[in-house]
């Protein structure tokens, strides 16, 4: 299995640990119907942002934990796991969630809420924290790359050959005929979390979600690289990455990969969190948890 291969099975299609509507209060924003939110507690604010494909049903755990001392907004993008497409149907999703925030912050008038962005969710922080600094008091990206290219096509693929192969794999979430899709998500679901009861229930889920936007955002991944907006943010920053003990790579490699990628950002936090994948908060809730908590206490 080559760097591509075990870093791509992270993030094809990041899910949700639970069935079940939960967020319904819409933004006050222009672009409110990208995304919904719900605010739970009280105290200091704290921003959730979960993955392509997800549910913000896989913050419950954390929201649960933070409400009695945090006020705690979860959010959920329009079009994955079964929420409306709304907004999503059409533009980019990664940087109009990360704008929309933006907006949100603003009109809810929060000052310096921390952002925890899950896969996805991490890069609509790296976004909203590099081009609105002043509108984020601390950022945790939970295994996400800001170049997402160089782990599916190395570091040396021209922008011209990300694009087209970008685009084939839009295509191929968008349009692979059911049975095939339904065996994709199987597969990717196993690579992406290692407890076995998960699976189930994070493989439904990611049907669940609107697949032309899921490609799109899939897309939108792979051609942004926010390498050179490292250096505009000012928040702290700690980044989570995973490491998943079955496969054949030192825990060595990805501290490298990580080290490399994030350089540019001044003062990051790289913690490395073992025998877990992708879903870190599900294979090692503890641990996360412990993160999350040191994260906020600054």
């Amino acid at each position: 299995m080559n760097r591509r291969e075990i870093l791509s099975a992270g993030v094809l299609a990041a899910v949700v640990l639970a069935a079940g509507p939960v967020f319904a209060a819409p933004t006050p924003t222009g672009d409110g119907d990208r995304f919904t939110v719900q605010v739970r507690g009280k105290g200091p604010d704290v921003i959730l942002i979960p993955g392509l494909s997800s549910s913000a049903v896989i913050w419950e755990p954390t929201a649960k934990a933070l409400e009695g001392r945090y006020r705690v907004h979860v959010v959920q993008v329009a079009g994955f796991a079964g929420a409306p497409t709304a907004g999503n149907a059409t533009g980019q999703v990664v940087a109009g969630v990360a704008e929309g925030l933006a907006g949100y912050i603003k009109a809810q008038g929060l000052t310096s809420p921390a952002v925890i962005g899950h896969s996805m969710g991490g890069s609509i922080g790296l976004e909203l924290a590099a081009r609105h600094p002043e509108q984020v008091g601390r950022l945790m990206v939970v295994d996400m790359f800001p170049k997402l290219a160089v782990a599916y096509f190395g570091p040396t693929a021209t922008a011209e050959t990300v694009a087209k192969q970008a685009a084939a794999i839009r295509d191929r979430i968008t349009n692979a005929p059911t049975d095939q899709f339904v065996a994709q998500q199987n597969q990717v679901i196993f690579t992406m979390v290692m407890t076995e009861s998960a699976r189930k229930t994070l493989v439904d889920q990611s049907l669940a979600s609107d697949r032309d936007v899921a490609g799109r955002s899939m897309e939108e991944l792979l051609i942004t690289d926010l390498t050179p907006e490292l250096g505009k943010i000012s928040a702290p920053t700690t980044v989570l990455y995973a490491v998943n003990k079955n496969l054949p790579v030192p825990a060595s490699a990805f501290d490298g990969w990580y080290a490399a990628a994030y350089a540019p950002l001044k003062g990051v936090k790289l913690v490395r969190i073992d025998d877990t994948a992708h879903f870190i908060m599900v294979d090692q809730p503890v641990k996360f948890q412990a993160e999350v908590e040191a994260f906020l206490a600054g």
